[in-house]
């Protein structure tokens, strides 16, 4: 019950700020060219209290789930019609433009914004994720050994596309699971591409290919009193090596506890200077263990003012052209729509960033305002895109569609949007069946 109450406040709360600064966008563009705003509410159904301003009916409404905003003469297009100056269908289609534009560009302008801030206070990251994508680690049986693929390998391109970093390489394979990709690697300088056929794992159904990155071990905490602490091991300290072979994230717990009662040379790096510590792990049950919890090593990434908001721009820019490719993915059948999250999962995801804290949470409302920034420009009726589409097809021909065809028009917008509300639900139960869409399937 707890859960549930839970994710229905973090919801409110994602979903509430994002379509209340979508909808401030319009109110302030609207008030900006002179359009009279009659109503802004926050919330939607029965009006509880507000207070009337000038032309405008400030209101609080029954359900707290983001807001919108009613203009004067908005879809009004009859001909005969007394338009008066502050009707919205007395702007130019210029002015009209960039009423319908500016509740999307306020969420992207959020998104930047947020990342921003993240950027000046300091945020910590994996290290890796940054770096050039070179192999560090196979697990046995994977897509990746079938393959072919081995340790050292760099990659290049996946499927054709350019990676760069393993963040690069993450969204790759992510977002292509149970898909046969092309591979392309420098092994030892010389190009060579390889097949591999992805798998699914996690109940996000992400795929999976079975490389992994060399991942320095990072000591988080040490227990009092435990082999660890005794051998000098501090929190910070970064593991390099064991017994003077290389030892990564994925290995270190297991070459722990295969040495049981064992003294083995751990080189760690503490601050740029490299010690070698002898630590004996003590045996518990059937396995060594020396005391200590372990993560990934990770970079307090912190920028000043200025740079803190161009490295924004740029992750931005780079996620945008992310969803765009994403979405392209899933008509071809690059993607699959098991990668789809619609409004249960967007809740999943937006209470499980709650409880990690009020950053994560940050993090959280900056990526789906972004994504709901790009996806309502789309040329969708009834979206904000599709009105654009209408008044730019209007601008090219000089003349107004009539209300025939605009009835039309949104007609057709109306039965795609409730179509597309319904598979992305529908879609959010599918995923959690044995074989997605397939489990309907009776043969």
């Amino acid at each position: 019950m707890i859960n549930v109450l839970g994710t229905i406040l973090a919801f409110t709360i994602v979903f509430g700020i994002l379509v209340f600064v979508h909808e401030f966008g319009h109110f302030f563009m609207a008030k900006l060219v002179g359009v009279r705003v009659e109503v802004f509410s926050f919330g939607y159904g029965k009006r509880l209290f507000g207070k009337t301003k000038g032309e405008t009916d400030y209101r609080v409404s029954l359900l707290p789930m983001g807001g919108y905003v009613k203009l004067l003469g908005e879809g009004m297009f009859e001909k005969d019609r007394p338009v008066a100056p502050d009707d919205l269908m007395a702007k130019t289609r210029g002015q009209r433009i960039l009423i319908m534009a500016m509740g999307s560009i306020m969420n992207i302008v959020l998104a930047v914004l947020i990342v921003a801030f993240m950027n000046l206070v300091g945020t910590k990251a994996p290290e890796y994720l940054d770096a050039p994508p070179v192999i560090g680690w196979i697990e046995s049986g994977s897509p990746a050994e079938k393959a072919g693929l081995r340790v050292d390998d760099e990659i290049v391109r996946i499927s054709g596309r350019q990676v760069k970093t393993w963040t690069d390489v993450q969204m790759a394979v992510g977002s292509r699971p149970d898909r046969l990709i092309r591979i392309e690697v420098l092994r030892g300088g010389q190009p060579l591409q390889v097949d591999l056929q992805t798998e699914t794992v996690s109940k996000y159904q992400m795929g999976y290919a079975g490389f992994q990155a060399k991942i320095l071990t990072q000591i988080d905490m040490v227990l009092s009193r435990s082999p660890a602490e005794r051998a000098g091991l501090r929190a910070g300290d970064v593991i390099l090596a064991i017994d003077g072979a290389p030892v990564y994230f994925y290995q270190f717990l297991e070459t722990v506890q295969k040495n049981a009662d064992r003294e083995i040379l751990f080189t760690v790096d503490r601050g740029g200077q490299t010690l070698t510590l002898p630590i004996t792990p003590r045996k518990e049950g059937d396995v060594g263990k020396i005391g200590v919890r372990q993560d990934a090593k990770s970079i307090i990434k912190k920028y000043g003012f200025f740079a803190a908001i161009g490295q924004s721009v740029r992750k931005n820019v780079s996620d945008t052209f992310l969803v765009i490719t994403f979405i392209r993915d899933l008509f071809t059948g690059e993607a699959s729509t098991r990668q789809l999250g619609g409004p249960l999962e967007i809740a999943n995801f937006s209470y499980a960033a709650f409880q990690m804290g009020w950053m994560a949470l940050l993090s959280w409302i900056a990526i789906i305002s972004l994504q709901l920034g790009i996806l309502n420009l789309f040329p969708i009726p009834v979206f904000d895109g599709g009105q654009i589409f209408v008044l730019v097809i209007e601008s090219i021909f000089r003349r107004d569609l009539g209300p025939k065809a605009r009835q039309v028009w949104m007609t057709i917008g109306f039965v795609i949007f409730v179509f597309l509300i319904l598979f992305v639900i529908l879609n959010d139960f599918i995923k959690k069946l044995p074989n997605g869409w397939g489990s309907l399937i009776p043969f």
